[in-house]
């Protein structure tokens, strides 16, 4: 509004008070700052309206002359042009933004609030501004073994990052309905990073990952870490750290090191499962402690699964950590078969 309320204010101006006339420099700034938010035509409007206030006798601006008249329409002129470009650039961006977006939310699809039955919940914030997939990646799929759900980290985070997500979440969305234990979906996950980095000099390139698998009737849950924070388990008003089996990265193919092994946990009804990725175990305070997120998760355990992940979220910002990776948070719910 800056370009309409300056042409308004200096009009005003020189027609209450001929001690005015000296702000009809300000005239010539509205055709450049139009540029900035509107399109060929509004800036031409605005230019005409200069170009008027400046002739009006009755402004006191005493009469341009041809010199400076002729200036100030050349300065329209260029900043219709200007204006064209930019708005037709902005269509542009807009095109491409939207092709973007739709990509990346093909690569993370929304996840339902029911994936047979489990109940989910979920929040994702991707580190690298601008982008919404970062080196988080996150899944629950239901098969013939039971529902499964994988959360990750992939070596970097934005853009750079998205394909080996691509690559993981393909390989899991396969192995999920094919394999009949975690640890054979943890190996393909493996062998598909180490296909990956095979024809890449210093590759690197590795994951961390947790994989969960409920049983049918939600009386216990599998968990296989590779080199991912533990899941916590939400049980009433209390929140502890699942004790699992910790193994190596996904793709770190250490020598002599065992594969990770899965570790069942039994479930009470009502009972929930939070996981995290390293943004949020990460986290840091004012006083440089990481998030304890435990903690702060049984004093949120009154809070809905549907609501949780965002609670969690709110209470990082009001109690001033920086999260300075990628943040995902998945809350899985089991429930009977006869709920």
């Amino acid at each position: 509004m800056l370009p309409v309320l300056l042409l308004a204010a200096v009009g005003s101006a020189t027609l209450i008070t001929p001690h005015a006339r000296d702000l009809g420099f300000l005239l010539g700034a509205i055709p450049p700052l139009a540029v900035l938010s509107y399109g060929p035509l509004t800036t031409g409007l605005l230019g005409v309206g200069v170009i008027v206030v400046l002739n009006v006798p009755a402004a006191h601006l005493d009469r341009p002359g041809n010199t400076d008249l002729l200036t100030i329409v050349f300065v329209v002129a260029l900043s219709i042009f200007v204006s064209y470009v930019r708005s037709h650039r902005d269509a542009q961006l807009n095109t491409e933004r939207a092709i973007g977006e739709a990509v990346q939310r093909a690569v993370l699809p929304p996840l339902p609030d029911r994936v047979g039955g489990v109940r989910c919940a979920t929040y994702y914030r991707a580190a690298q501004d601008g982008t919404l997939v970062g080196g988080d990646f996150f899944d629950v799929r239901a098969g013939p073994y039971g529902v499964r759900a994988v959360i990750g980290d992939v070596q970097g985070h934005g853009l750079r990052a998205v394909a080996t997500v691509v690559s993981l979440l393909g390989a899991f969305r396969e192995t999920a309905l094919d394999q009949p234990d975690l640890e054979s979906v943890a190996a393909r996950l493996d062998r598909r990073l180490a296909v990956d980095c095979a024809d890449a000099r210093h590759a690197e390139l590795f994951a961390t990952a947790l994989l969960v698998e409920f049983a049918a009737d939600a009386a216990a849950v599998r968990v296989l870490a590779c080199g991912h924070p533990a899941p916590v388990l939400l049980r009433a008003r209390q929140a502890r750290e699942v004790t699992v089996a910790p193994g190596p990265p996904l793709g770190i193919g250490l020598v002599g090191v065992e594969p990770p092994k899965e570790v069942t946990v039994a479930l009470e009804p009502g009972d929930r499962l939070f996981l995290a990725s390293d943004g949020v175990w990460e986290a840091r305070g004012p006083d440089d402690a990481f998030y304890p997120l435990p903690e702060r998760l049984a004093a949120l355990a009154a809070t809905p699964s549907a609501e949780l992940p965002a609670a969690v979220w709110a209470d990082l910002g009001r109690r001033r950590y920086q999260v300075r990776d990628d943040a995902t948070m998945l809350v899985l719910a089991p429930e009977p078969p006869d709920t």
